[in-house]
């Protein structure tokens, strides 16, 4: 395999890309006058070779159908959890979806009914929220504690907080935003609620594969089997491999029930895969593929040393300790400020376009959500703009 070249900087402006063309309407930062775009969870990296040889084979073809058999495609999935993961699925339990949020739409479908309680543990990817309002379910937020600097479940609290009105946990594993790798230890804790409560468990591993060294990712299916008959499996290439565009992902439910309720929930919507998406994925979960990812892992983990070192130097500012993921999740909360103003400090001054932490629910007030998948010139930039931005602070 060719080396990757990370450091390319990808002009990504005026190419229909939420993350550049969108980040003015979004925060008021304008891409044309220098704004950098950290917010939206793409990254602005070429995927591996194998992938791109994929798009350009069949774009030499010239002829784009209906596609056939799924097999290539579930094969490489299969290969990749039992390789990477030390997982070995059977074939037969792959759903696809139109990617992981759909896969959450289809779960709550599937598995919920209309006011049913959905817990998740808060702060929290942003569209778990957002699909589970608009599905007509209740909200239930748990709040995570933060001890030794980063997130920890905490069950003595939680259990005063259920009403008995839910019906199903989802869980981010690796957490996002706060970048935590769940231990053994809490997974078997995820699973002894879920049962104790007789919840459904939706587990998104979509950050499975962007664990930082030293650190390692265990899929709850291998560390709990018993759960296998409340538990519903979310993976997707789509973060790993910087093709989200593609919006392909998949459900994998080793009980034979739970599978069939939720290929009901796919059929009633019409739900099916396209052949590109599922040609690329094919094409990612592969040895090159694999290698890239292990290129792509060292890359990020020196933009989080350096970003890490540039925002902890700031008096007041903390950025949780990022174990997996290459989003950044930084506490301004020392500072004294306001949401309004150090938002707009980064927003303005900075010309820094960055996910707001109210947007990830109960918890996220005084952060922010850096997106570190870029060149590493852009990452060195935006901590001097933040140093400089909080220069008073000094």
């Amino acid at each position: 395999m060719t080396q990757p070249d990370f450091d390319e900087v990808i002009d990504r402006i005026g190419t229909h890309c939420s993350k550049w063309d969108d980040m003015q309407g979004a925060y008021g930062v304008c891409p044309d006058e220098g704004g950098l775009a950290m917010w939206v969870a793409d990254m602005d990296f070429r995927p591996p070779r194998s992938v791109q040889r994929a798009v350009e084979d069949a774009a030499r073809h010239g002829v784009y159908g209906y596609p056939g058999s799924n097999a290539p495609y579930h094969e490489a999935i299969a290969w990749w959890m039992e390789h990477r993961h030390g997982w070995k699925i059977d074939q037969g339990w792959i759903l696809t979806a139109s990617g992981l949020v759909n896969g959450v739409a289809m779960a709550l479908d599937a598995y919920t009914q209309p006011g049913d309680g959905v817990i998740v543990m808060s702060p929290v990817y942003h569209a778990f929220g957002r699909v589970i309002r608009a599905a007509g379910r209740e909200l239930v937020e748990l709040p995570l504690a933060i001890r030794d600097g980063g997130y920890r479940m905490d069950w003595s609290r939680w259990e005063t907080m259920l009403n008995g009105s839910e019906r199903m946990l989802i869980l981010c594993s690796p957490h996002n935003p706060g970048g935590r790798v769940w231990t053994e230890e809490e997974l078997r804790d995820v699973a002894d609620f879920c049962t104790r409560h007789d919840l459904i468990l939706v587990s998104d591993d979509i950050h499975a594969d962007l664990v930082m060294p030293g650190h390692r990712h265990r899929m709850i299916a291998t560390v709990v089997p018993e759960i296998r008959d409340r538990l519903v499996t979310l993976t997707a290439a789509t973060k790993t491999f910087n093709i989200a565009g593609a919006h392909i992902g998949n459900a994998i439910i080793a009980d034979d029930d739970l599978r069939a309720r939720f290929k009901a929930a796919l059929m009633a919507r019409g739900v099916s895969p396209g052949f590109l998406g599922m040609d690329m994925v094919a094409a990612a979960y592969s040895p090159e593929g694999a290698a890239w990812v292990d290129a792509l892992v060292d890359y990020l983990d020196g933009n989080r040393r350096l970003f890490d070192d540039g925002v902890n130097a700031i008096p007041g500012v903390t950025s949780m300790p990022l174990q997996a993921t290459y989003l950044s999740w930084v506490d301004f909360s020392g500072t004294g400020m306001s949401t309004a103003e150090f938002t707009a400090r980064v927003e303005k001054s900075a010309r820094i376009a960055a996910n707001h932490g109210t947007s990830f629910g109960v918890g996220g007030d005084s952060f922010l959500r850096f997106n570190l998948a870029t060149p590493r010139t852009r990452v060195v930039e935006a901590v001097a703009r933040l140093q400089d931005a909080f220069a008073d602070l000094q």
